[in-house]
């Protein structure tokens, strides 16, 4: 039977991949709806409480057994600094400027930017191959770019896809500093470290000149904003910590490759978004690229 790099059979850390993409994928149609009603600040701030007040209930489970050791705050910091503080900036006004179906497909070249980001911090080689096929998923992701007009849904897809761009970036930098935490610390507790930290940084955003404050209750945007939190930010997470401790990091990112394929039939079924044809060949040459650099 197979196991994973922590001695663990990894058909238990598979699932719970495969199970963290698919709820992902969802995320990008609930921050669409909570967007319909609530500004973008709000509503990650919602998030990030609804994560915080869920994990109240098993704090003292989580934290029963830590193994900290002198300088790992730094790598704790680092890692909420990436995600949730600067990708949710990043993801909040991508989601918000294009559609979830191409927000969803932009995430396909996360395991690219991890092997970079492996070859350049980590010393991990990668071949002629990986490179040439990282060169022709980025070329996949200008082309959905620019093949891309505006509309209601998407008001400047340019911008934001290149912000859900950004959003992958730090991205990378929370799996890299994630991998290394969860040798010594329970995938639950970093993740409530990430939506602690996150509503602690969100918090005095409300503040700031330009944030709309709800001024009325809405059912479907609030049990998205519910949903983002306790499903999306607990489970997700939670899930994807778990499988990153007893997988590889660069096995554990080519999951990602899931989301787009979820995020697509999502969009279509929830939303009713679809692509046009360019659009569709766009997406076909990011994916046959994340599928050179992973041979």
């Amino acid at each position: 039977m197979a196991t994973s790099a922590g001695g663990q059979n990894s058909t238990l850390p598979t699932l719970a991949l495969l199970l963290a993409m698919l709820l992902w994928a969802s995320s990008f149609i609930a921050l669409k709806l909570a967007f319909r009603a609530y500004d973008p600040m709000v509503v990650i701030f919602g998030r990030m409480l609804v994560a915080s007040l869920c994990f109240l209930f098993v704090a003292r489970r989580i934290t029963r057994s830590l193994a900290y050791q002198r300088g790992d705050y730094k790598l704790i910091l680092l890692m909420a600094f990436c995600e949730p503080c600067l990708y949710f900036l990043f993801e909040a006004q991508a989601v918000a400027n294009t559609t979830a179906s191409q927000a969803g497909m932009i995430t396909a070249i996360l395991p690219i930017l991890v092997m970079v980001a492996a070859t350049l911090l980590l010393k991990e080689r990668s071949g002629a191959r990986a490179w040439f096929g990282a060169l022709v998923a980025l070329s996949g992701v200008t082309w959905l770019t620019l093949a891309s007009s505006p509309s209601e849904e998407a008001p400047n897809p340019m911008l934001g896809n290149f912000l859900e761009f950004l959003a992958m970036i730090c991205a990378t930098g929370y799996t890299i500093t994630m991998k290394a935490l969860t040798r010594r610390y329970d995938p639950f507790f970093l993740t409530a470290v990430q939506a602690v930290v996150g509503c602690l940084f969100y918090l005095p955003i409300l503040f700031l000149p330009g944030i709309e404050l709800p001024k009325s209750f809405q059912p479907v945007p609030a049990f998205a904003v519910l949903y983002l939190g306790a499903v999306i930010t607990l489970g997700a997470y939670g899930l994807y910590n778990y499988g990153l401790k007893y997988v590889d990091a660069s096995r554990a990112a080519v999951f990602v490759n899931l989301i787009p394929l979820f995020a697509v039939l999502l969009s279509w079924l929830v939303l009713g978004e679809s692509f046009n044809l360019e659009q569709f060949f766009a997406a076909g040459v990011i994916m046959f690229g994340v599928f050179l650099s992973r041979r």
